[in-house]
């Protein structure tokens, strides 16, 4: 029985731990050949090891599968290019790119250094953006050269980007800014045969494993809910020739349970024939809460 990615050509980022170790793990098992990339840093993004990464390509071929190695730096446009490069040159194309990199600075925004800031975006949103341009110019390429692309673009957003986190204003803007990107991505690189989409996943990792200290302990027995294996099943598939059809999303996974985040939409909303008079929009902003939905806390509670 042919396997649900056999032959793909797979790029995950931050491949060496965590949920990217596997999501590399999941494709392979699904017949993809992977690059596994991580710079193998700490979780603030400093320092570097190679070990992690050639730990997930070794472990990777030990069970059969095809798996090459790659230590670029995602967010530096030349790297992310040495990234599309490897899997090009390793493998003759590129079908798939999983945007996972990422590190945590976590601080209140009065106490936020101009670095803490800087360090989160470059690495989320610019590595997201960099590596994205990178594979867009291949597809592109394959397909004005007449070939049928069928290729796929997963970004790694988070619930915090989605709803807010107290300490994560850094982390927050950018994971908010990969989904608004990702929907941008779907509709422009849809001429190209490539769809994209982004999850928002809840697992244990060395970014949550404290943040979330309760939540996310393993139990003592029974199904662990916040191991990171439980979020590749829906990313392998959105890889896969399978999703074709499905684009622009944001899914939120965690444990057992994927669900579709439903972004910005138009509430309720009161009109005039001219321009409000300052002294009554507190009335009509009174009355537009009273309409509106309340907003959805970090967990996914009102």
């Amino acid at each position: 029985m042919k396997r649900l990615c056999e032959g793909r050509v797979v790029v995950v980022t931050g491949a060496g731990r965590g949920i990217g170790r596997a999501h590399a793990l999941g494709f392979a098992a699904a017949g993809a050949k992977v690059v596994v990339n991580d710079l193998g840093a700490g979780v603030d993004g400093s320092g570097a090891s190679m070990g992690p990464a050639e730990e997930v390509v070794e472990e990777i071929r030990r069970q059969g599968g095809e798996a090459a190695l790659n230590g670029d730096d995602v967010a530096d446009w030349e790297g992310a290019g040495r990234l599309v490069g490897c899997a090009v040159d390793t493998f003759g194309t590129l079908d798939v790119l999983v945007n996972n990199a990422g590190i945590l600075r976590d601080r209140m925004l009065v106490n936020m250094e101009e670095d803490d800031w800087d360090a989160v975006i470059r690495v989320h949103l610019r590595g997201t953006y960099c590596a994205t341009r990178q594979a867009s110019l291949h597809w592109r390429e394959r397909s004005k050269a007449g070939e049928t692309v069928d290729a796929r673009l997963i970004n790694t957003s988070s619930a915090s980007g989605l709803y807010g986190n107290i300490g994560q204003a850094n982390y927050a803007a950018a994971k908010a800014g990969i989904a608004a990107f990702t929907v941008v991505a779907a509709a422009e690189l849809s001429r190209y045969g490539v769809t994209a989409n982004a999850i928002a996943p809840g697992a244990r990792t060395r970014m949550t494993e404290n943040l979330f200290a309760s939540i996310m302990a393993p139990p003592e027995q029974g199904f662990d809910a916040m191991a990171p294996e439980n979020i590749s099943p829906l990313v392998v598939w959105l890889g896969s020739e399978q999703s074709r059809a499905v684009t622009g999303r944001v899914f939120e996974v965690s444990g057992g349970t994927i669900g579709i985040a439903e972004g910005w939409r138009h509430g309720p909303s009161i009109s005039q024939e001219n321009a409000w008079d300052p002294a009554d929009v507190g009335g009509v902003v009174a009355e537009l809460l009273e309409r509106a939905a309340a907003p959805v806390a970090l967990l996914g509670a009102s």
